[in-house]
């Protein structure tokens, strides 16, 4: 990827586009900035960057002189032993807590540079450059920050925020599609959930199309981060009002870890199995529309799990509350909202969701 242009505008790198006040910690957006302008937010000799081998080899040439740390690439590699090793890193480099860690990646990324830093030292700031669709919509903002455990996603971890968000578009130009696929996912969740506006503009699109509308993929990927960070603002510790986000991922995260899907597949075929249970518990009528963008997306709507593998992952899913499960459903699409199900009956569900190889969430063959 040719590096950004080093004569940023300077609104759009040194004036952050929104600032969000959090329980312990602004935020800073910076849609649109600049990779060139990194060293504004944060000192080189007192910054580590870490990246994964991919991105490193992608974009390692756009940090010129700054001091990187590369990790392996993928899911497998968000673990504990990736985090004594970033730890034993900036040991290494006597790092103390005027440091900076500032990850440069996707979600896993962002996820490992969050907890890294909040454990080294009890705490040293940190910042991110999303450069994935996922990471700039979801898993960059929100301050959640952790690893998986043996099976288990994000099983351990911390919430506590970055002090910016650096989005730089060019990232995007070197995106695979299956990550572009995988970062919509995020995007037609938080449609579902709270933006039928939004819903409707993906409708009339589909994922290479809005790929070539670069202001207007741009203009929602800000609109997503607004929003996500506007409910976080609103209730950061999941206590209400977040929980919406978890549309989709209840049974989608289950299925992501026993069947080796990609976070956006899973997620998908979440949603798609959440709209069907809303169905059944609140009459929902779209879940065919919901198939229907998926599908424009490059996105899977259905896929036979196993459910005793993926009802064991379930039962320490970190949304059960003794006996019952907080499930996401919808009321309509840009309504979501959160049911107590006792978990037994949810069990039930995804049994009989299994055993019917999910027939219902098949699209249609077109009519003639």
């Amino acid at each position: 990827m040719p590096c950004s242009p080093t004569n940023p505008k300077p609104h759009a790198d040194m004036t952050p586009s929104a600032t969000y006040r959090f329980s312990a910690q602004s935020v800073d957006y910076f849609f649109g900035g600049r990779l060139s302008s990194l060293s504004k937010h944060c000192q080189k000799k007192s910054t580590v960057l870490l990246m994964d081998e991919t991105v490193h080899a992608l974009h390692g040439a756009c940090f010129k002189d700054w001091d990187i740390l590369t990790i392996p690439s993928g899911e497998q590699y968000k673990v504990q032993s990736t985090v004594d090793r970033i730890i034993g890193e900036l040991i290494e480099r006597k790092a103390d807590r005027s440091f900076t860690l500032v990850g440069v990646g996707g979600g896993v990324v962002t996820d490992l540079t969050g907890y890294a830093a909040s454990v080294y030292m009890r705490g040293i700031s940190f910042g991110f450059l999303p450069t994935t669709l996922l990471a700039m919509v979801d898993a960059s903002i929100g301050g959640k920050n952790g690893i998986d455990v043996g099976a288990y996603k994000n099983m351990v971890g911390v919430i506590r925020q970055p002090g910016f968000i650096l989005y730089d578009w060019s990232f995007l130009r070197t995106l695979p599609d299956t990550l572009w696929s995988d970062g919509f996912a995020e995007v037609i969740k938080h449609a579902c959930i709270r933006d039928a506006a939004a819903f409707r503009l993906l409708s009339s699109y589909d994922v290479k199309r809005l790929q070539k509308k670069s202001d207007i993929l741009h203009g929602l990927i800000e609109r997503n981060a607004r929003m996500k960070s506007a409910i976080v603002r609103r209730d950061e510790f999941e206590c209400n009002e977040r929980r919406l986000l978890n549309f989709g991922h209840t049974l989608g995260h289950a299925i992501e870890t026993v069947h080796q899907l990609s976070h956006g597949q899973a997620v998908a075929i979440g949603m798609v199995l959440a709209s069907q249970l809303s169905a059944q518990r609140l009459g929902f009528s779209g879940t065919e529309k919901l198939q229907d963008v998926l599908q424009a997306y490059g996105l899977p709507i259905t896929h036979r799990y196993d459910a005793t593998k993926v009802l064991e992952v379930l039962r320490l899913d970190k949304k059960r509350v003794s006996l019952d499960m907080n499930e996401v459903l919808l009321e309509r699409i840009g309504k979501g909202v959160v049911q107590k199900i006792a978990l037994a009956s949810f069990e039930e569900w995804v049994r009989q969701a299994a055993e019917a190889q999910q027939p219902a969430f098949r699209k249609p063959p077109k009519k003639s």
